[in-house]
C-alpha cells in the first residue's frame, strides 16, 4: 500500500489508456451521484413532511359529532350527536387522558368573520379556546402569551391572534398587546401573539385564527354550554390507538351511540398519521439505497469487466512479474489496489458532484417552501455510501486478480 513504485506503476496504467479509465470509472460516478442525489431529495421530502405536522402533538386526537348511522337503546338512526361542557369534564376524568381541550367555532367550517381594528377590517377564524390547547397545537408565542386557566375561569374578553392577523390589521411595528380588536361589535383585548411552526395550508389557517377563552365565546356568542369538538392528548405511556377506543366508549355510552356505528363520532388521530408518515419515508429510504446500490454495482460489475480485459493484455507482464519472483499475492494486491483507487476517485467525484447539485437545489428551493424541505445528506449516509463503494471495488478486483495470480510464468511468457 505504501510502495511508492506501485503508485507510480498504477497511474501509469491508467494515464495509458485515458478513454477507457474514464469510461469504466463514468459507471460508477453515476451510481455514486444517483444515490446522493435521491438520498438527498428523499431527506427534504421527508424535512417537509415533518414539518408540516409540526405543531401537532404526536399523540393527539381529534373528535366531533356526526349522525347515527345505527340504532341503539330504541333511538332511530340518523340522529345528531352533539357535546356539551358536562361531556369535557368527564373526559378529563378518563385513565390515561392527559389533556383536554374542548373547542368551538364562529361560523361554519373554514368560514370566516369580519374583524375589525380602527379603520381596519378582515375575515378571521375565530375559536374559543382553553390553555391545555396550548400543549396540544405548540404555537410559537412572538409576544404576549397564550390563553391561561383564570382568562377561561373568569370568563376575560381577551384574545390571542395569529401572526397573519397582526401582519393585517397592526401597522409594521406596531405592539398588539394591549390593543383591542371587535369581533362582532365586541371589543376582546389582545393579550397574545403567536405563529404556527407548520409551513403549508394549515400554517395559513391557524395564523390567520382568533383563540378566544372558551367560555367568553360561549357566553357572548350565544352558544350556552355546547361543545364543537375536542383535541386531546394521553399520557406518554398511553398508545393513540388506545386513547381514541376510550374516548369513543365513554363518549358513545354518554349520548347512546352504538358502539359498532363509527359514522356517530369522527376522529383524526395524529399518531396514525405520524405511523403513516414513518412508514412511508422508511420505504423511500429503503429503495433509494437499493436502487442507488444497484446503479453502483453496475459500475463495480464495469470495472471488474474492464480489469478483466485489462489483465489479459497484461499477460507478459504479469508473467514476467512472477518469474522475478513476485508471488500470487503481490499480483492480487497490484489488481485490487488499482480496482479501489479506481472506484474510490470516481465515487469520490460522484460524491462531490452529488453534493453540489443538492446545494443548488437547496438555495433554489428555499427554506420556506410549503412542501419540500431544504434536500442533505447527512454524515453518515456519506460514509455508509463510501464504505459500500470500497467494499465494492475490492470485491471487482478479486475476479481480475485471481487471473492474474494463476498466470504460470512461462505461459505467460510466450504468450501473444
Amino acid at each position: 500500500m505504501f510502495d511508492l513504485d506501485r503508485w507510480t506503476e498504477l497511474a501509469d496504467g491508467l494515464r495509458t489508456n485515458p478513454v477507457r479509465t474514464l469510461l469504466t470509472a463514468l459507471g460508477v460516478f453515476w451510481g455514486m451521484f444517483m444515490l446522493v442525489v435521491m438520498l438527498g431529495f428523499g431527506d427534504g421530502l421527508e424535512r417537509g413532511a415533518t414539518r408540516s405536522m409540526a405543531g401537532y402533538a404526536t399523540n393527539a386526537v381529534y373528535l366531533w359529532g356526526g349522525r347515527t348511522t345505527l340504532p341503539w337503546g330504541g333511538l332511530a338512526p340518523g340522529r345528531y350527536v352533539g357535546f356539551d361542557n358536562s361531556d369535557t369534564e368527564a373526559l378529563r376524568q378518563l385513565p390515561g387522558v392527559e389533556h383536554v381541550a374542548p373547542r368551538n367555532q364562529l361560523g361554519g367550517w373554514r368560514e370566516g368573520n369580519n374583524v375589525v381594528r380602527g379603520a381596519k377590517t378582515g375575515n378571521y377564524t375565530v375559536m374559543g379556546d382553553v390553555a391545555e390547547l396550548a400543549h396540544i397545537l405548540a404555537p410559537i408565542v412572538v409576544r404576549g402569551r397564550f390563553l391561561d386557566p383564570l382568562d377561561v375561569a373568569e370568563r376575560r374578553k381577551v384574545a390571542v391572534l395569529g401572526d397573519q392577523v397582526v401582519q393585517e390589521l397592526f401597522p409594521y411595528g406596531e405592539d398588539p398587546i394591549g390593543q383591542h380588536v371587535a369581533i362582532r361589535g365586541i371589543q376582546f383585548k389582545v393579550v397574545g401573539w403567536i405563529r404556527s411552526h407548520a409551513n403549508d395550508d394549515r400554517s395559513d389557517r391557524d395564523n390567520a385564527t382568533i383563540h378566544l377563552p372558551f367560555t367568553t365565546f360561549q357566553r357572548t356568542f350565544g352558544f350556552g354550554d355546547r361543545v364543537g369538538w375536542f383535541a386531546l392528548t394521553g399520557a406518554k405511556d398511553v398508545p393513540g390507538s388506545e386513547l381514541e377506543a376510550s374516548v369513543r366508549r365513554e363518549l358513545g355510552g354518554r349520548h347512546q351511540v352504538n358502539p359498532e356505528d363509527n359514522n356517530a363520532i369522527g376522529a383524526f388521530n395524529a399518531e396514525k398519521e405520524f405511523a403513516k408518515i414513518t412508514a412511508l419515508f422508511t420505504g423511500i429510504r429503503f429503495f433509494v439505497w437499493f436502487v442507488g446500490v444497484m446503479t453502483l454495482a453496475a459500475g463495480v460489475v464495469g470495472v471488474s469487466n474492464i480489469l478483466l480485459i485489462v489483465v489479459r493484455e497484461r499477460t507478459k507482464e504479469f508473467g514476467l512479474r512472477r518469474a522475478l519472483g513476485a508471488t500470487p499475492t503481490d499480483v492480487v494486491g497490484m489488481v485490487v489496489q488499482e480496482a479501489i483507487v479506481l472506484t474510490a476517485v470516481a465515487g469520490y467525484a460522484g460524491l462531490v458532484a452529488g453534493v453540489v447539485v443538492l446545494e443548488i437545489a437547496a438555495r433554489l428551493i428555499g427554506t420556506d417552501h410549503a412542501t419540500m424541505g431544504t434536500p442533505t445528506v447527512d454524515l453518515g449516509a456519506a460514509l455508509g455510501a463510501g464504505l459500500v463503494l470500497l467494499i465494492g471495488g475490492a470485491l471487482a478486483g478479486v475476479i481480475p486478480a485471481r487471473h492474474a495470480a494463476a498466470i504460470q510464468p512461462v505461459v505467460a511468457l510466450h504468450a501473444e
